[in-house]
C-alpha cells in the first residue's frame, strides 16, 4: 500500500470518527429533551391504550421503558443531524449532479418519515390495540406490562415511518437511471403480495382488517413512486 493510500484511509477514518462523535452528541442532546418530557412522551405512547391499566413486574422494568422511550424519541429528534452527516460522509464518492438531488430529497425523506409515524399513530395502532385488548377479555382479565407495551408500539412506529420512505428512495433511484418507471409498473402485482406480507410482520395481530390497513397505503405508496418514477423520467429526458 502506497503511503498516498495509507494518508488517504487514514482521512477517512478520521472524518467517520468525527460524523459519528457529532452524531452521538446530536442523539444524546436528543435524549436529554426527552427526559425532560418523559411525562409528556409516555402520555401520548399510551393513549392508543384506551385507557387499560399498564403494569411493570420487575423492579427495573420502569427504568428499562424510561430509557428505552427517551433513546427513541432522543434518535428521532437527532434524525436531520443524523441524515445531514450520513449524506455529508457520502457524498463526496458522488458527482455534482448526485449531490444536488440528495440535497432536494433530505427534506422529503424526514417528512415522509413523520407521516408514517403519524400514519402508526392514528390510524393503525388505535384499531390493532383495541382487537389485542378486547380478544379474549371475556376469558381473562388483561394486564399488560408497560414495557412489552411501549416496545410494541415503538416497533409499529419506527416500521411505518421507514415504510413511508418507499416513494422518495424510488424517486431518487429513478433520477440516478438506477431504476425505471416500466421496471416498477411490470412490478406491480409482486409488490401487492409484498404489501399484504409486510402488513403481517408489522401488525401484530391475524386480524385481516388491520394487516389491510397497513397494505393499502403501501399499495397506494408504491402507485406513487411509480408515477414519480415517470415524471422524473420525462423530465430527465427534456
Amino acid at each position: 500500500m502506497s503511503v498516498s493510500n495509507s494518508k488517504g484511509i487514514s482521512l477517512h477514518l478520521e472524518e467517520l470518527r468525527r460524523r459519528l462523535i457529532v452524531s452521538l452528541i446530536a442523539i444524546a442532546a436528543g435524549v436529554i429533551i426527552c427526559f425532560a418530557f418523559a411525562d409528556q412522551l409516555f402520555a401520548i405512547l399510551i393513549k392508543p391504550a384506551g385507557g387499560v391499566s399498564l403494569i411493570f413486574v420487575e423492579v427495573t422494568e420502569m427504568l428499562s421503558t424510561y430509557m428505552q422511550v427517551c433513546l427513541i424519541g432522543g434518535i428521532i429528534i437527532s434524525m436531520p443531524v443524523l441524515i445531514y452527516e450520513l449524506i455529508a460522509f457520502v457524498t463526496p464518492a458522488l458527482t455534482a449532479q448526485e449531490k444536488k438531488y440528495v440535497w432536494i430529497i433530505l427534506p422529503f425523506i424526514i417528512l415522509m418519515f413523520a407521516v408514517g409515524v403519524l400514519f402508526g399513530y392514528f390510524v393503525l395502532i388505535p384499531p390493532a390495540m383495541q382487537f389485542l385488548l378486547s380478544f379474549g377479555a371475556d376469558i381473562a382479565t388483561p394486564q399488560i406490562r408497560i414495557g412489552n407495551y411501549i416496545s410494541l408500539v415503538s416497533r409499529l412506529l419506527l416500521a411505518i415511518g421507514l415504510v413511508f420512505e418507499t416513494p422518495v428512495i424510488t424517486t431518487f433511484l429513478a433520477r440516478l437511471g438506477i431504476l425505471s418507471w416500466k421496471w416498477l409498473a411490470n412490478q406491480w402485482k409482486w409488490a401487492v403480495i409484498l404489501a399484504f406480507v409486510l402488513g403481517a410482520l408489522i401488525t401484530p395481530t391475524l386480524d385481516p382488517v388491520n394487516q389491510t390497513l397497513v397494505a393499502l397505503p403501501l399499495i397506494i405508496l408504491y402507485l406513487l413512486s411509480i408515477l414519480l418514477a415517470r415524471l422524473v423520467e420525462k423530465r430527465k429526458a427534456v
